[in-house]
């Protein structure tokens, strides 16, 4: 069972990169994290998987003041997301034409609640952007919702700012991804140890919404 959730979490990070990448390619908007990041990237001239894997760090440093503490499964994916991002990138062509951008954004989404779902499942951890959303909760009794449209609206906000792309992408994932994680869970949840069951609520935090 440990050698499957390992299996999982690593095929869930690499996944999850090369879906970041895919949706970068459609150029039809992308997630408001990485808005900031593509935006960071193009202000800076580092490629987005490095820029994805020093803000994650730069994120869990805010994890102190919070009094969380990182899995192991955490700092893989603070290592592993952009990682495979920047090794993606150069193996995926520009989306041409709109017809191409729209099987490149349905893709990139359905592959990424894909990659979210079995990287959850393994529960080695919540990545750094997931765990500064639940921790600030604890902390503010604010909900899960809230702390996450406050963060997320602000780093979209400053990537645009910077030149990253927001679009309609942007919106589908919003409003996409979290019922399409909640619908993949159950293939992905591993057997709890208790008796308690593995939904994408007790993985992610109340109101599951994303990866």
């Amino acid at each position: 069972m440990m050698l499957r959730r390992i299996v999982q979490l690593f095929v869930g990070l690499a996944l999850y990169g090369f879906s970041i990448s895919v949706l970068i390619k459609a150029g039809l908007g992308i997630s408001p994290w990485d808005i900031f990041h593509q935006g960071l990237g193009r202000l800076t001239g580092i490629s987005i998987g490095a820029v994805i894997v020093g803000v994650s760090f730069l994120v869990l440093l805010l994890w102190i003041p919070l009094k969380i503490r990182p899995g192991w499964g955490t700092l893989a994916n603070a290592v592993l997301i952009g990682t495979f991002v920047d090794l993606s990138m150069p193996l995926l062509p520009e989306a041409e034409g709109i017809l191409w951008q729209i099987v490149f954004l349905a893709g990139g989404l359905f592959l990424l609640a894909v990659a979210s779902a079995c990287y959850l499942g393994a529960a080695f951890g919540p990545g750094a952007r997931d765990g500064l959303m639940t921790g600030l909760a604890r902390r503010t009794g604010w909900s899960i919702r809230l702390c996450r449209t406050l963060i997320e609206v602000t780093v979209a906000a400053a990537g645009w700012l910077l030149g990253g792309t927001l679009g309609i992408g942007t919106i589908a994932e919003a409003f996409l991804i979290g019922p399409l994680v909640q619908w993949l869970m159950p293939f992905f949840a591993l057997p709890p140890r208790t008796t308690k069951p593995r939904t994408a609520e007790a993985l992610y935090g109340q109101n599951a919404g994303g990866s």
